[in-house]
C-alpha cells in the first residue's frame, strides 16, 4: 500500500470553484475539450499510478541508490520498468506538441502532474522532467531537422534528456565554462570538455539519451555572449532514425550526494563527441534558458509535492502515535494530533501546501494563455505574470517546502531521524530543490534585481491589481481572511516602493534586500489564494466539511503564518548598511 495519496478533491476543487479551468477551455480553441471533470479525471489518473507503482520505490531506490560499474550507470531495483511503464502510460507525453507525439494538453495538467510524481518519488521524476526542458528548448530553437529526428522520442519517452551546463569552474556564472566546440565539415561539432552535477546524465533505461550542452566556438566572444548550445546524443542515428554506433562521451563519476541517491547525478566527460547546434551560435544562453526557466518552476512543485507528502505522513503518525495527556489532564494517554504544537506543526505545513497548489495552478494557466491567446497583448500580459512568478514559485516553494518537511520530521520525534521511517529522506531529498537550477538566492537577485523593474514596474503592478481585485470582492462574511491580506498587501506595496528608493541611493539595496522581499511577496501571494479559496469555499461551508476545512485553514494561515511580513518588513527597511558594513577581512 502507498504512503501517498493524490490529492485529487484538492485539485478538482481548485480547477472549478478557485480558478476555473473552464475558462481555458473557452478562450483557447486546442483545449476546448479540457474542463474541471476532464482535467480532474486524467490526474486521478496519474495520481493512482504515480502512487502505486512509482511511490513504492522511493524508499529502496534511496537505500539503494545509483551505481556506476564498468562506466555504466546502473539505477535502483524496479526503476527502469517503472520509466517503461511510466512512457507507455503516455505520462511523459502530456503537454507535449501532437504535432510530434504528444497529447498537447494545458501546461496546468502537467505540472500538477509534476506535484504528485515529486511527492512519489523525487529522484525518479526527474527523468521525465528533465526530458520535458530538453524537449521544450528543441522544440523553440533547434532546426526542423533536429526536431523531426529527436523530438518524438522524446515527448513519448522513449529517450530521455538532460542538461549540461555546470563545470566546476562555472556553475551560476556560466560566462566562465571552458568546454569547447569545434566545427566540422558536414556542419557537425566536436564536443570537448567536462560537465558536472548532470542529472539523468546516463541510465539503464534503454533508449537513447540527449544531451544539451553549452561549449564555446572557437572565435567566440568572452562572458555569456560567447555561448552555444548543442544537441548530443547518446547514440547516433542511422538512416532510418533507430540507433546506431555510441558517441565519445561517458560517465567519469557519480556525485555522493545527501540526498536524491536513486538519480544518477553524473560527472560527464565529453571527448570530441559530435553534436549540433541548436539555435544561432554564440547565442546559446537563450535557448538553454527555455530549459531552465520551465525547469525552475518544474523544481519549486518539488517542494510542493516533498511538503504533501511529508505532512501526509506525519499526519497520519500524529493520529497513531500515544504519548502525553491531554491539555485538560483528564486523559492520560492521548494521540500526539492532540497536542497544540504538533497541530500547529501540521497546519503550517498544510497551509502553505493548498495555497501553494492554488498559486502554481494560477500560474500554470497563465503559461497556457501565454502560449495560445490570439491576441498578442493578452499573451504578453499573460507572459509576464509567468516571468514575474517563476522566480517565487521556484524559491519560495521550495525553502517552505523544505522547511515543511524539517516540521514533519519533528512531529516523528526520535523516528523522525531513523531512515526506515522514510520522513528523514523528504528532509535530505528535499533541500537540493533550493540549490539547484540556481540557487534561491539567485532567484531573489532575479525579481527584485529585474522583474521589479521590467518597463517601469509593470509586472508587479499587474500583479498587485489582481490582488486589489480580489480583495475588493472579497465577500463580508470573510473579512477576517481578507483584512489580514490586505493589511499585508499593503505592506508588500510600501516595501516595494520604498526598495526602489533605495536602490536609487545605494547599488548594494538589491542584493541585500532580496531574499526577504522575495519571501514577503510569496507570503502576500499565498495570503492572495487562501482568500480566493475561502471566498468559493464560504459558498459551500454550511454543509461541507471539505469547504469548512479551508475555511479554518485559511484562518490559520493569516493569523499564524502571514504575521511573518511585519518581521520581514523592519529587516527589509533597516536597508544594505547592516549587512555591508564588515569589511571582507574580518569574515
Amino acid at each position: 500500500m502507498s504512503d501517498y495519496t493524490p490529492p485529487v478533491a484538492d485539485i478538482g476543487f481548485l480547477l472549478s470553484d478557485v480558478f476555473s479551468i473552464d475558462d481555458l477551455g473557452e478562450s483557447i480553441p486546442s483545449f476546448a475539450e479540457v474542463n474541471a471533470e476532464f482535467a480532474t479525471s486524467i490526474l486521478e489518473e496519474a495520481g493512482r499510478f504515480f502512487a502505486e507503482t512509482i511511490q513504492p520505490l522511493n524508499l529502496p531506490g534511496d537505500e539503494e541508490g545509483s551505481r556506476l560499474v564498468n562506466g555504466e550507470v546502473h539505477t535502483p531495483k524496479g526503476f527502469a520498468q517503472a520509466y517503461r511503464a511510466f512512457s507507455e502510460a503516455g505520462w511523459s507525453a502530456l503537454s507535449g506538441e501532437t504535432e510530434y507525439g504528444g497529447q498537447g494538453l494545458p501546461r496546468v495538467l502537467q505540472i500538477l502532474s509534476d506535484e504528485m510524481l515529486s511527492a512519489a518519488n523525487l529522484s525518479f521524476g526527474l527523468f521525465p522532467g528533465l526530458t520535458r526542458g530538453a524537449s521544450e528548448a528543441i522544440a523553440h530553437h533547434a532546426s526542423d531537422e533536429l526536431k523531426a529526428a529527436y523530438l518524438p522520442k522524446l515527448i513519448t519517452g522513449e529517450w530521455t534528456g538532460a542538461m549540461a551546463l555546470t563545470e566546476a569552474g562555472a556553475g551560476t556564472d556560466l560566462g566562465l565554462l571552458k568546454t569547447q566546440a569545434a566545427p566540422q565539415a558536414d556542419g557537425s561539432y566536436k564536443i570537448t570538455g567536462s560537465k558536472i552535477f548532470i542529472s539523468s546524465g546516463d541510465h539503464d533505461f534503454g533508449g537513447n539519451i540527449i544531451h544539451l550542452v553549452l561549449a564555446r566556438l572557437p572565435d567566440a566572444p568572452k562572458g555569456v555572449k560567447g555561448i552555444s548550445l548543442f544537441l548530443v546524443p547518446k547514440f547516433f542515428l542511422t538512416d532510418d532514425g533507430s540507433q546506431g554506433a555510441r558517441n565519445t562521451f561517458s560517465v567519469g563519476a557519480l556525485e555522493k550526494k545527501m540526498g536524491i541517491h536513486a538519480q544518477p547525478t553524473c560527472v560527464m566527460n565529453y571527448d570530441e563527441a559530435t553534436g549540433w547546434l541548436v539555435g544561432e551560435p554564440n547565442k546559446g544562453l537563450a535557448a538553454m534558458f527555455t530549459m531552465m526557466n520551465a525547469e525552475r518552476l518544474f523544481v519549486g512543485i518539488q517542494g510542493l509535492g516533498v511538503a504533501d507528502a511529508a505532512y501526509q505522513k506525519a499526519a497520519r503518525y500524529a493520529k497513531e502515535r500515544i504519548q502525553g495527556r491531554s491539555a485538560d489532564g483528564k486523559t492520560p494517554l492521548v494521540p500526539i494530533i492532540e497536542h497544540a504544537d504538533v497541530r500547529k506543526m501540521l497546519l503550517t505545513i498544510r497551509s502553505f501546501v493548498e495555497a501553494a497548489r492554488g498559486l502554481a495552478i494560477w500560474t500554470a494557466l497563465e503559461m497556457d494563455k501565454a502560449g495560445g491567446l490570439s491576441d498578442p497583448s493578452e499573451r504578453a500580459v499573460a507572459d509576464g505574470n509567468v516571468a514575474l512568478l517563476t522566480p517565487v514559485i521556484k524559491a519560495a516553494f521550495t525553502d517552505l517546502g523544505f522547511e515543511g518537511a524539517v516540521l514533519a520530521q519533528q512531529v516523528f520525534g526520535g523516528h523522525g531521524y531513523i531512515h526506515e521511517w522514510g520522513v528523514e529522506q523528504f528532509v535530505r531529498d528535499a533541500r537540493i530543490a533550493q540549490i539547484y537550477e540556481g540557487t534561491n538566492g539567485v532567484q531573489a537577485a532575479d525579481l527584485v534585481g529585474r522583474k521589479l523593474s521590467i518597463d517601469g514596474g509593470a509586472l508587479p503592478k499587474h500583479f498587485f491589481s489582481l490582488i486589489e481585485a480580489d480583495l475588493t470582492a472579497a465577500p463580508e462574511s470573510i473579512s477576517d481572511i481578507s483584512e489580514p491580506v490586505r493589511e499585508a498587501f499593503a505592506l508588500l506595496q510600501r516595501a516595494t516602493e520604498r526598495l526602489r528608493g533605495q536602490t536609487a541611493a545605494d547599488p548594494s539595496a538589491p542584493g541585500a534586500a532580496a531574499t526577504d522581499y522575495l519571501r514577503f511577496f510569496a507570503l502576500v501571494s499565498l495570503g492572495w489564494v487562501w482568500v480566493r479559496i475561502a471566498a468559493a469555499a464560504e459558498k459551500q461551508a454550511a454543509g461541507s466539511d471539505f469547504h469548512r476545512n479551508k475555511l479554518i485553514l485559511a484562518r490559520f494561515f493569516v493569523s499564524r503564518v502571514l504575521p511573518q511580513v511585519y518581521g520581514l518588513d523592519r529587516a527589509l527597511e533597516a536597508g544594505a548598511q547592516t549587512i555591508t558594513a564588515l569589511p571582507s577581512d574580518d569574515f
